[in-house]
């Protein structure tokens, strides 16, 4: 659908990009995790948790989860004029999890 409406838009100066985003901590994840963490024996501060979350629910060559500020910096770049020339692609910001190019 991005490469079509990017050709659809083709000689318009309008470019047509897709950010796929990873997981993303929220503040409800980050809760969630943290009120079960005594269960699983896990520490309950984020800083320590994180870690443990991402080698059992997400392992990414990051070592982290994704952040608003992961998703918006993406964003801002590809409505810069420094991404003027990037048209019809998908952006993964995922950390490298999917296995897929």
């Amino acid at each position: 659908m991005t490469t079509s409406l990017a050709r659809h838009l083709a000689g318009s100066g309008i470019t047509a990009n897709t950010v796929s985003p990873g997981v993303i901590v929220t503040d409800g994840m980050r809760q969630m995790f943290e009120d079960g963490a005594a269960a699983r024996g896990w520490p309950g501060q984020w800083a320590e948790l994180e870690p443990l979350v991402v080698a059992e629910y997400a392992p990414n060559p990051t070592g982290r989860l994704g952040t608003a500020a992961d998703i918006s910096a993406a964003v801002a770049f590809l409505v810069s004029p420094l991404a003027g020339y990037i048209n019809g692609i998908n952006l993964r910001v995922d950390g490298g999890i999917a296995l897929v190019p």
